[in-house]
Formats: structure tokens, C-alpha cells, sequence
């Protein structure tokens, strides 16, 4: 994976802010340059029509392509602030021109703008160990109302293997067994199997009734 692909891996480019930010149309690709380093080199990003970044850095004066910017085994050094300063354009970019996908699948990142247009969270992740774990909690009280996971599906049916994402819910106890019994549906995934049930985000249940049992899970942490 190169610079570009590490930094975006999870931004989508959003074309109504490239222009404000500085891009120019030519063809079918937005081209932005800036020069950096007190003008010792420039950096020029391209997105295409389907929203990929590539770029690459320039010495200004011979206009050659920096090459040493792609020797990941020089990473001290010269060579080494040129990258740096090259990766905080590209961060500046996404910062301000991207919508970022906090996960892998569509389906976890579609919850997660239902998130967010519905009680204006975002997920914050807590474990350093597992750092692809996103845990959503109500911002007036701190508590928990879904827990996104990427795990090894044997871990919870020993049917499958792979990665796949899953979501906790909390979710009343009488419902759970119901559900459990359901494809897609497993008991709590590392947390309390009587209150929570572990959803496994690959389309196999609809985003309707995902959305209305994200609803309930959140009325839990609601004042009673």
C-alpha cells in the first residue's frame, strides 16, 4: 500500500469541497500542486472521476520526480522530512475534503451515518490493542449503546472463517433469545449475552430493522 492508499484508505473525496480547497478540473481529473519545504519541492495530487487519489512530489528546480519519497528504508533523515511534510499535505487534504469511513463494510458505515444523523455521534476507540473497535456512547452520559468489532467469523460460528465486521446492541431480554435464533444474530460477542446481541454487518440483516433495533439499543441510555 502506498502513501496515498495508507492515508484515504477510509475517505471518500467529497467533489462539492475539492474546488473550494484549491483543486483544478482538467479533463476528467482534479489536479492540486503546492509547494513546500521553502520551495525546494512541489507536491502534485490527482483525484479521477471515481474519487482516487494518487500524487507525487517534484524538486521544483529540475522538475525530476523525488524518488527517494518511496524508499520506505529512508525514513530518517532528508529524505525522511520530505515525506513527513509530504503525508501532512495529504492529511490536510482528507481533513478537509473527505467524508471518512471509520470501517470496512458498507453496511457498518452506512450505521454509522445513521449515527450520526440521528444523535450526532461518532465513534471513539478506546483499545490500543484493538484498535478497529468503535464504540458509540450517548454524549450526555457516556453510556454505551453499540459497539462495532472487526473479528474472525470462527469466533463466533464455527461455519465460517474471515474477517468480518459485527455490531453489539443492547437490546431487551426477552427479545434476545428470539433473535438469537435468526441468521446473522449471535449471543453477545465479549459482553453480557443476558442484555446484548452481537449483529454481524454483511447485509444478511436489513438496514430497516438494523436501524430500529439501533433505536432501541439507544433507549437504554436514555433518563428514565
Amino acid at each position: 500500500m502506498n502513501i496515498e492508499e495508507n492515508i484515504f484508505k477510509q475517505a471518500k473525496i467529497n467533489f462539492n469541497k475539492i474546488a473550494e480547497y484549491g483543486f483544478k478540473k482538467l479533463d476528467s481529473e482534479w489536479i492540486f500542486k503546492k509547494n513546500f519545504m521553502n520551495e525546494q519541492f512541489q507536491a502534485v495530487i490527482r483525484i479521477d472521476k471515481i474519487g482516487k487519489i494518487s500524487g507525487n512530489v517534484y524538486e521544483t528546480d529540475s522538475k525530476d520526480i523525488y524518488f527517494p519519497l518511496r524508499v520506505e528504508s529512508m525514513e530518517a533523515g532528508f529524505a525522511g522530512s520530505v515525506r513527513a511534510e509530504y503525508k501532512k499535505i495529504l492529511e490536510d487534504i482528507k481533513n478537509k475534503c473527505c467524508h471518512i469511513n471509520y470501517f470496512i463494510s458498507s453496511q457498518s458505515n452506512r450505521l454509522v451515518q445513521k449515527i450520526y444523523d440521528s444523535y450526532g455521534d461518532n465513534p471513539c476507540f478506546p483499545w490500543d490493542k484493538y484498535a478497529d473497535y468503535g464504540v458509540f456512547k450517548n454524549s450526555e452520559n457516556n453510556k454505551w449503546y453499540a459497539l462495532i468489532m472487526t473479528i474472525d467469523f470462527i469466533k463466533i460460528d464455527k461455519k465460517y472463517t474471515g474477517t468480518i465486521e459485527v455490531v453489539n446492541l443492547k437490546l431487551s431480554q426477552d427479545k434476545i433469545p428470539i433473535l438469537a435464533s435468526r441468521a446473522g444474530f449471535y449471543p453477545a460477542y465479549h459482553m453480557n449475552k443476558k442484555n446484548w446481541i452481537t449483529i454481524v454487518l454483511n447485509d444478511t440483516i436489513t438496514d430497516n430493522e438494523l436501524f430500529e433495533l439501533l433505536d432501541e439499543s439507544y433507549a437504554f441510555t436514555l433518563k428514565k
